[in-house]
């Protein structure tokens, strides 16, 4: 019985110094969670025991170091759950968020799968999809919403609208210029003209052209901005505007509000002016939030919401099976997925431009293999000692 209580012995200090050997060669494999093997006394009704035996193989989740790398494609989780990754067959969960981007837009992590996450303004009620950037230009959009906040001098001389001329500034008050576009892109400068009424009190004439075209009141589009004595708008905005570009493209309409612009005692003062148009720009970058949401960054200065990444927990974190590639699948044992957003829940935030560490503690595995080492020597020890006693017991006269 003895040998093979050692052969036992022997065979679960092996598979305990393959454990040992495996965390040590992953210690520097990012998203990798350290392995303890776990041992099981054999009786079977023997009174002395049968041996040993291994009774599972069990994993640390706990969280590695954060590591700074300055790629923006590499995607850290402070905290709870797991990355989620497709392939078209499988769904693998993972902590390793070293991502590249595919010639056709896709995240995908060094074994080809697909990070998954919710279509931009879908929520989190839906089912994840492989997320992809467009590698088409951004599209022009033309501008149909604007906004100006300013103040107007409520002290300057009353004008006559019918005397207005562009291009004499002593018939307003007050200019400025805003950009905007059309359905192709193409950037226009429209002029604001300003002049206060002088035969309505509190009211301001504004009229406006379209790049530097001279206008009089006839053809400046005249629109009316009135005031309370307290200098507070009362005039309801949006004001609508509509330039005829010609057949090519389409007439530049939008409205522009004048919401919180006054006329106080005071010089003239711009404090907002904004426009919801631009042209057409080419992907030059993209930039994850730590809610995890996937943005794209163009050449005309504007951003794009791509989706939002999925993450995942699990009820029993020890259920799920390892399939390599620093991925685990889930099983009956692990239960089903809890999915979410990273943030929310228990979930974690993310840190772009970081990888989380293996938890490999590498001075503890080293002393855990002289452990190791020791135990199979005592019970190749032991093996020897029987055969010894065997040797004794053929050997007697």
């Amino acid at each position: 019985m003895s040998f093979s209580q050692g052969v036992s012995g022997l065979n679960a200090a092996n598979s305990n110094l393959d454990v040992i050997g495996n965390n040590i060669a992953n210690s520097a494999t990012v998203g990798y969670k350290s392995s303890r093997a776990e041992f099981a006394d054999i009786y079977a009704g023997a009174k002395a025991g049968l041996g040993v035996k291994v009774a599972a193989v069990t994993q640390s989740f706990g969280s590695g170091s954060i590591e700074t790398t300055g790629r923006d494609l590499d995607l850290a989780i402070n905290g709870e759950g797991f990355f989620r990754f497709n392939d078209g067959s499988q769904t693998t969960y993972s902590r390793n968020g070293q991502l590249t981007m595919t010639s056709t837009g896709f995240l995908a992590n060094a074994s080809g799968s697909f990070l998954t996450g919710y279509a931009a303004g879908q929520g989190t009620g839906g089912e994840p999809v492989a997320l992809q950037v467009p590698t088409d230009a951004l599209a022009a959009k033309a501008t149909t919403q604007a906004e100006a906040v300013l103040n107007l001098d409520a002290s300057s001389a009353g004008l006559a609208a019918a005397n207005f001329e562009s291009d004499d500034d002593r018939t307003y008050s007050y200019s400025n210029t805003m950009t905007s576009y059309d359905s192709q892109g193409t950037a226009h400068d429209i002029a604001l003209y300003f002049a206060k009424d002088d035969t309505a009190d509190n009211t301001w004439n504004v009229f406006a052209s379209i790049d530097g075209a001279d206008v009089d009141a006839t053809t400046g589009q005249q629109q009316t901005l009135t005031f309370n004595n307290s200098g507070v708008l009362t005039t309801n905005t949006p004001l609508a505007f509509s330039f005829d570009l010609g057949t090519a493209v389409n007439n530049l309409d939008f409205e522009l509000d004048f919401d919180g612009t006054t006329q106080f005692g005071s010089d003239f003062n711009l404090t907002t002016l904004d426009q919801d148009g631009y042209t057409s720009g080419a992907l030059v970058g993209i930039s994850i939030e730590e809610n995890g949401t996937l943005t794209a960054s163009y050449s005309n200065d504007q951003t794009q919401a791509l989706g939002q990444l999925a993450l995942a927990n699990f009820r029993n974190m020890q259920g799920l099976e390892s399939v390599g590639d620093n991925g685990w699948v889930e099983t009956t044992a692990s239960g089903q997925p809890l999915l979410g957003t990273a943030g929310s829940g228990q979930l974690g935030s993310l840190i772009a431009g970081a990888t989380e560490g293996s938890n490999v503690d590498l001075s503890a595995q080293l002393v855990n293999m002289i452990v190791a080492q020791r135990n199979y020597q005592a019970n190749a020890q032991t093996i020897k000692t029987q055969d010894q006693i065997l040797q004794t017991l053929v050997t007697l006269r």
